[in-house]
């Protein structure tokens, strides 16, 4: 997984299980951790499917990020994921786009519309 920070957003490149749950837990102990965490943009394209726990961990990551005044965007959701958040109605609680840089422009223009 690679995982870059800036001062305002955090990009994590998911892989498919077992690795997924693993990076889901290192990005929550780091959003956890940081003073002023950041945006997080999640790419999802070489993730096949998740599981339950998965999908705990990605609505621990939303509050998290939620009560700190901060975003999360995922981006490249293979069709399999997707039909997974549908059918649990999740797809109406998170933010998505179509690819990380989508994602990024998204973010940096909210920021500049806040400020």
């Amino acid at each position: 997984m690679a995982v870059e920070w800036s001062d305002t957003i955090l990009v994590a490149n998911l892989a498919d299980e077992p690795a997924l749950s693993d990076e889901l837990s290192l990005i929550c102990e780091k959003v956890e951790a940081a003073d002023a965490p950041p945006h997080a943009v999640l790419d999802f394209a070489e993730v096949s499917y998740i599981n339950s726990s998965n999908i705990a961990q990605l609505l621990r990551l939303r509050k998290l990020l939620d009560e700190s005044g901060r975003t999360m965007r995922l981006t490249g959701v293979t069709d399999d994921v997707m039909s997974v958040l549908m059918v649990s109605g999740l797809d109406k609680l998170f933010k998505f786009a179509p690819d990380t840089l989508t994602a990024l422009a998204g973010l940096q223009l909210g920021d500049s519309e806040e400020s």
